[in-house]
């Protein structure tokens, strides 16, 4: 497989994309700025995009100038029409292995990785990361785990969440103030 650098704007969408990207131009934008392009984008001779819209989108979101293009010379328009829609669609039948996720992310987790700027959302992190917040078989969905004997956190522990922070409150009354750990 030839890949070249184009010009950004030698690339075009392809006018009938039928895939929505732009909620994942965030994420796709991060990952370009932490890992680069990894994957080029297929355009056909006129440099119309097979696949790799989204790619594109975020390349331009980061003002890159040229992109990396695989040109499909061998794919008839049908050909391309139909690799446009399966490329995507394909990818839908993956799933996740609810054993090892957890593992992947927490490592990341320790080695400075930002989940929430890559897609994940903070619930879904924090479901895929702490067991205890996961329905567990037979359990109800009301149920919750018994408290700890002994608390890790009081009323004002603060704690630093990459950018964010974590105060440990209580809903009757004021907590009083602390440092962050």
């Amino acid at each position: 497989m030839h890949v070249e650098m184009k010009p950004i704007d030698w690339v075009k969408p392809y006018e009938n994309n039928p895939r929505q990207n732009a909620k994942a131009v965030p994420a796709v934008v991060e990952s370009l700025r932490r890992y680069g392009f990894r994957q080029p984008i297929v355009t056909d001779a006129k440099g119309v995009i097979v696949v790799g819209h989204t790619r594109y989108l975020a390349a331009k979101e980061l003002g890159l100038t040229e992109v990396p293009v695989h040109i499909a010379t061998d794919l008839s328009p049908a050909l391309a029409r139909e690799y446009r829609i399966a490329d995507n669609k394909t990818a839908e039948g993956a799933e996740w292995d609810a054993k090892l996720l957890p593992i992947e992310l927490s490592a990341g987790i320790a080695s400075g990785a930002d989940w929430g700027a890559m897609g994940f959302g903070a619930l879904e992190l924090g479901r895929l990361l702490s067991p205890s917040l996961t329905a567990r078989e037979g359990a109800e969905p009301d149920d919750t785990p018994d408290l700890p004997i002994t608390p890790r956190s009081r009323p004002g522990d603060l704690y630093r969440l990459g950018e964010h922070v974590l105060v440990c409150g209580d809903s009757a009354g004021d907590a009083p103030s602390a440092a962050p750990r």
